[in-house]
């Protein structure tokens, strides 16, 4: 569902959570509608939970074309939509409201930003897999490893994997599930997602990674962190969780606009606001 709306003399958007201060989707967006030369664009930062989403949204400007919803929201907006897209209806989570005619659309494009930074590394989704934490990054996750041989979800306690689980069986995924000492499982992986906060993983810094494995830590912020620095220390592939920030924002744009994102200019802000994130303005020079 791709509205064109770049006609538009003024879009007015924003990115919705609590705490919402540090979001750097402002830069990313921003730098979208420069590019595309939509002058009259604004998109700003509002902080919301999930008591105020529902009146935030039914009082919006008309001239909100939409809002990127992060944390505690990610589940309460499937609620407040009119209509869920199939996608995020599977995940059980989303990160995008979209409003299409008097009703709101939503939708999840983490997914597709855990994918497409995988992709641009040239980090492959097809073997075996091991995914740290099962929350709603990790629910999201399943649905970008389509391709995957084997999804192991390892976890601090089991008994919490719940709702991953019926995410997995809507996805038609099959995982399974551990806990966080499980090496076995870390040492025969291809392919590391980390969806744990930042520091939560730094215990397994210390397990003996091997070249030729790959990680997408989500979390940037400290970067890099002692997880991926051990796997950069023997010639593992490294992925930034700002890289999956960037994919999800383009197909926001995408949604919001009804334009090809402007990939290397967004990812140009990224790279000058947040020089410490694992992202460079040009790839090539990586």
């Amino acid at each position: 569902m791709d509205p064109d709306r770049s006609s538009s003399p003024v879009g007015l958007a924003a990115v919705l959570g609590k705490p919402i201060a540090h979001s750097l989707s402002p830069v990313l967006h921003r730098a979208a509608y420069a590019a595309l030369g939509l002058n009259g664009w604004r998109y700003d930062a509002i902080e919301c939970d999930e008591g105020g989403l529902a009146e935030l949204v039914s009082g919006s400007d008309p001239r909100v074309v939409g809002y990127s919803c992060t944390m505690p929201l990610k589940r309460e907006l499937l609620r407040v939509a009119g209509t869920v897209s199939a996608q995020a209806a599977a995940i059980g989570a989303g990160n995008t409201l979209l409003r299409v005619g008097d009703e709101w659309y939503a939708d999840n494009t983490d997914w597709i930003g855990i994918r497409d930074s995988l992709a641009a590394n040239g980090v492959a989704a097809s073997g075996d897999v091991v995914l740290l934490g099962a929350g709603g990054t990790a629910q999201a996750a399943l649905a970008a490893l389509a391709g995957a041989h084997e999804v192991t979800v390892l976890v601090r306690e089991p008994g919490r994997a719940r709702t991953l689980l019926e995410a997995a069986d809507r996805l038609d995924r099959q995982v399974r599930i551990s806990t966080l000492d499980e090496h076995t499982a870390l040492r025969d992986a291809e392919l590391v997602i980390s969806t744990l906060p930042s520091g939560a993983a730094d215990g397994l810094a210390e397990l003996p990674w091997r070249a030729g494995q790959s990680l997408l830590d989500a979390s940037y912020h400290p970067w890099p962190s002692r997880l991926a620095t051990a796997f950069d220390s023997v010639g593992g592939q490294v992925v930034s969780g700002a890289a999956m920030l960037l994919y999800q924002a383009a197909r926001q744009v995408e949604l919001m606009t009804g334009r090809a994102a402007p990939v290397p200019a967004m990812r140009a802000a990224i790279a000058a606001a947040a020089p410490g994130t694992g992202l460079v303005a040009d790839p090539r020079s990586a």
